[in-house]
């Protein structure tokens, strides 16, 4: 650690106390998985404020709104905002998916145009993968965008569409090679959600929250010059966007993974479970399994910079889903029978909301049987099934 990375610390643990101690203590700690429309608008105004303190695209080129943060810096800045119990960020998608995308893979007009918005903390984005009959399988994207001048009309539906409910903008993944199949023909277009053509349905889980949402287009347009990469080279681009979200943003993700851990722990503390010596031993693997995410993370990215790619997204996806979802496992196993109620309204504990939603890691973004067929094939050289 450098002189200038700690003076960095003071400063970002100084602003996120002043702040959360503050004028945003009400939103400290809300939001995050299952818990997304926890504060809604008082999230909104967080995200300006941390526009306004320079604090979104810590690592995007200066030229581009960003402070040009080492990457040592950006996990410190994570591991603070852990520290100072931060809301679950709302702009997840938008600085860490979209933003990375668009300066990799985007336009001088589309850098111009839509970077601001997100840097400043105002506009929220929201991604549009998942379909009804893709979702694990991206590459059976059937939304359709026809191309009508200067402009694509798109059909189709997309679904766990997280936060569009709230969402400025989508992301879109559409097919608009009729003909194409598979990973050929698509195109990664950037769709306005206000508009006629989009409905945006939220759904109701069992949970009794509504962060996921079903989004249908029925003719809504976007421009041409919206289509991020040429035309037909969506597979690339979304790729690369699925490359950032297993990036840099796994070290924030890993953050909120050790608070997990930890109020795991405390329980097995407070309850006598720590004394079990098959829990203790399965806590000190959870603990031993974080530590080794965290450094084959940190490794991976010094060496390939902000985004992993192919068969190392791959392995790190495989890796942190796996490990959470035993995590969850052994949440509930702590808490023991009283896992087993819930409260008025379908009330969850922390430990039972961690154990259901941790079981949705090892699906979306590709699943785990996805991902192990992409390690046998590219690592293994084992012939497809």
């Amino acid at each position: 650690m450098t002189a200038d990375d700690e003076e960095f610390r003071a400063e970002v643990r100084a602003w996120l106390t002043e702040q959360l101690t503050g004028e945003f203590a009400d939103v400290a700690g809300l939001g995050g998985e299952g818990r997304e429309d926890e504060a809604l608008d008082r999230r909104r105004e967080w995200e300006r404020r941390l526009g306004a303190g320079g604090w979104i695209g810590l690592g995007w080129p200066v030229e581009h709104g960003g402070r040009g943060a080492s990457l040592a810096q950006q996990v410190i800045f994570h591991e603070e905002y852990a520290r100072a119990n931060g809301p679950g960020r709302l702009l997840h998608m938008s600085e860490q998916l979209v933003g990375p995308t668009i300066l990799a893979f985007g336009s001088a007009e589309q850098k111009r145009r839509f970077l601001p918005g997100i840097t400043a903390g105002e506009t929220l984005w929201c991604q549009g993968y998942s379909e009804p009959g893709a979702g694990s399988d991206l590459a059976g994207v059937r939304t359709r965008a026809v191309r009508e001048g200067d402009e694509y009309v798109l059909t189709g539906q997309k679904v766990w569409t997280s936060l569009a409910h709230v969402a400025d903008w989508c992301f879109v993944l559409a097919r608009t090679d009729p003909a194409s199949a598979r990973h050929a023909g698509l195109s990664y277009l950037l769709v306005p959600l206000d508009q006629p053509g989009v409905e945006v349905r939220p759904i109701r889980q069992i949970t009794g929250t509504s962060e996921f949402n079903e989004v249908f287009f029925d003719g809504a347009r976007t421009p041409v010059a919206n289509r991020v990469g040429d035309e037909g080279d969506g597979w690339r681009v979304a790729m690369g966007t699925l490359g950032f979200e297993r990036g840099v943003a796994t070290l924030g993700q890993q953050i909120g993974f050790r608070r997990e851990l930890d109020h795991v722990v405390a329980l097995a503390r407070r309850n006598g479970a720590f004394d079990e010596p098959e829990l203790r031993d399965r806590l000190v693997r959870a603990w031993v399994g974080l530590r080794v995410l965290r450094y084959t993370a940190v490794s991976t990215l010094r060496s390939a910079g902000s985004s992993v790619s192919g068969l190392e997204a791959s392995l790190s996806k495989l890796q942190w889903s796996t490990w959470r979802r035993d995590l969850g496992e052994l949440a509930v196993d702590v808490l023991g029978e009283d896992a087993l109620t819930v409260g008025e309204s379908y009330g969850l504990s922390p430990e039972q909301t961690l154990f259901l939603f941790s079981r949705a890691d090892t699906i979306y973004g590709g699943s785990n049987e996805v991902q192990r067929n992409i390690v046998a094939e590219r690592l293994l050289g084992l012939p497809r099934g």
